[in-house]
């Protein structure tokens, strides 16, 4: 029996996806229809999408300490875009990995209907959240959801990171202050509807001078005489997210060559194959050999064949076209993925790689030549089946002789 039948009969959109590999294990009908064709990625990550972290894999935590985790993904409905708002949750699976449950708010097409019983004055007045927003270091504003995210108050912090006087606030809107302008407006009305206590979501905000930062905005529903309105607490994670970008690249380069490493090409290999499933995009391969690289560094030392490979890695790189990955795939053994290349064109490309290698004069450095192993993936191959027979093909250029290209 389909251990998601249940499901089936839910109008609610409901994904059950797999957080490692971002695989989805099942979509009930609501939420097919939903996608319109659109992978997690692609909603996830859309104009209109709104979350805090780039995997599914890294709210895990959260989700399991129980505390509330929303995204906001984009959708398209009639040929346009609209916002989605999700939940997530842990699902345990017996017999299988856990996954997440992603169960989506139907889309809202109206704003809620406003609630003017307060005047503006009364309501940036109010003594509580004045007080409230002035005793927190961190930015404040007090927006009204019914306005277009009209900001009523905003407290010392958030005049001095925005720079922008009370004055200047009190005639602006939150989307005027958002890199995505008038744009966010459907992602802050689905906002507008959480009940607050979730996990802060990531926007880009622009300052007064015109700069952006990466921001976490936390906005949760306040009452204040009677008018539902929301109270925005933001954090700046400018450095935070430029530290983190630096430590993934470094997580996924070669420290010796500055090359893609083993870890980077294989997560490239796995996307080369889902896309090749969804838009029949092929791709090749080509996985070279330095040859007699061990008599180099036998004879002319360590520090003299590391030279030797940052030089291959600079001249493989230079002659590649910008969307192809280079890699070192472990010590002298480099690989390159070639998206959207026949296994004939990358014959050539690595015929062209060798006598240049071949032929290139290293005035401090020995002479190297490479054997290389090329292939096409084949539909519906596995990625260990890739490697296996791409590895073979370098094995036999290396019996061949070496110096040679094979394909197979």
């Amino acid at each position: 029996m389909n251990p998601f039948v249940l499901l089936d009969m839910l109008k609610t959109p409901v994904w059950i996806i797999r957080p490692s590999t971002e695989e989805v294990l099942h979509a009930n009908p609501a939420a097919i229809a939903l996608d319109a064709g659109l992978s997690i990625d692609d909603m996830r990550h859309g104009s209109l999408s709104a979350c805090v972290h780039p995997a599914l894999a890294d709210y895990t935590p959260a989700i399991l300490a129980r505390e509330q985790v929303v995204e906001i993904w984009t959708i398209q409905q009639q040929g346009q875009q609209q916002p989605l708002c999700c939940h997530l949750r842990w699902l345990e699976m017996a017999g299988q990995a856990d996954a997440i449950l992603i169960e989506a708010s139907p889309p809202s097409h109206t704003m809620p209907p406003p609630q003017a019983n307060a005047t503006t004055d009364a309501l940036a007045e109010d003594g509580f959240h004045r007080m409230l927003m002035q005793t927190n270091s961190a930015p404040m504003l007090l927006i009204d959801p019914d306005d277009e995210g009209r900001i009523v108050n905003v407290n010392e912090a958030a005049m001095r990171f925005y720079g922008y006087s009370r004055a200047e606030f009190a005639a602006k809107h939150t989307w005027e202050i958002n890199a995505q302008g008038r744009a966010i407006l459907p992602v802050m009305q689905q906002i507008s509807l959480l009940p607050g206590g979730h996990k802060p979501l990531s926007f880009v905000h622009r300052l007064a001078d015109g700069s952006l930062r990466d921001v976490q905005t936390y906005a949760g529903p306040v009452e204040v005489h009677g008018k539902r309105l929301m109270l925005c607490v933001i954090h700046d994670i400018t450095e935070q997210q430029r530290l983190k970008a630096e430590l993934e690249q470094a997580a996924l380069r070669d420290p010796l060559t500055g090359l893609w490493n083993r870890r980077y090409l294989l997560q490239q290999l796995e996307r080369a194959i889902l896309e090749k499933q969804r838009f029949g995009n092929g791709f090749s391969l080509i996985l070279l050999d330095a040859d007699h690289f061990k008599r180099i560094n036998d004879q002319f030392g360590h520090f003299t064949g590391d030279e030797v490979l940052v030089w291959l890695a600079h001249s493989l790189q230079s002659r590649v076209r910008a969307v192809d990955s280079v890699c070192r795939w472990g010590g002298e053994e480099f690989i390159i993925l070639l998206p959207q290349t026949s296994q004939h064109n990358a014959l050539h490309l690595a015929e062209c790689l060798r006598e240049t290698v071949a032929s290139s004069q290293k005035t401090h450095l020995p002479a190297i030549t490479i054997s290389m192993g090329v292939t096409q993936h084949l539909d519906e191959e596995s990625l260990e089946s890739l490697i296996m027979r791409v590895d073979h093909a370098l094995y036999q250029a290396k019996t061949l002789g070496r110096n040679c290209v094979i394909a197979a």
